[in-house]
């Protein structure tokens, strides 16, 4: 029953992370169609990378603490890039670069996107697994 919980919790921080990669996308859409300027939509994604970054890393501890080792390996390629990035003082978008980089910005979030879909399907797999195996046991 404790890995099913653990599960239920990796799924719903797994639910928030792909909200803040989808708010940020949202962003950046948003200034590309001219609907807001640079600094406001800076701002607005610059607020949660540092959020996003410190919730993808209680999602690895999480799965590292509960023994689902395959599910932190999974992880792993995720955090190092955040890491990666915020060693080198390239995790916060920069309101005079923001044009010249737009492109690129919304294609490491759609490719964060969609990794946070399959690490998704897969939590929701291995959830359904340790249900229905609980419920073998039960029988």
């Amino acid at each position: 029953m404790i890995a099913l919980f653990a599960w239920l919790i990796s799924f719903f921080v797994l639910i928030a992370l792909l909200v803040l990669v989808v708010y940020q996308l949202m962003c950046l859409a948003d200034l590309e169609f001219d609907y807001i300027n640079p600094y406001d939509s800076t701002v607005r994604i610059n607020q949660v990378v540092l959020p996003e970054y410190v919730i993808q890393g209680g999602l690895f501890l999480l799965f590292l603490l509960t023994g689902h080792w395959i599910m932190a390996l999974l992880c792993a390629p995720y955090l190092y890039f955040n890491v990666k990035m915020y060693m080198e003082n390239k995790h916060f978008v920069d309101v005079t670069e923001i044009f010249n980089l737009l492109n690129w910005e919304k294609k490491k979030r759609l490719i964060k996107l969609g990794y946070l879909l399959f690490i998704l399907f897969l939590s929701l797999f291995w959830m359904i697994w340790t249900t229905l195996e609980d419920d073998e046991e039960n029988w």
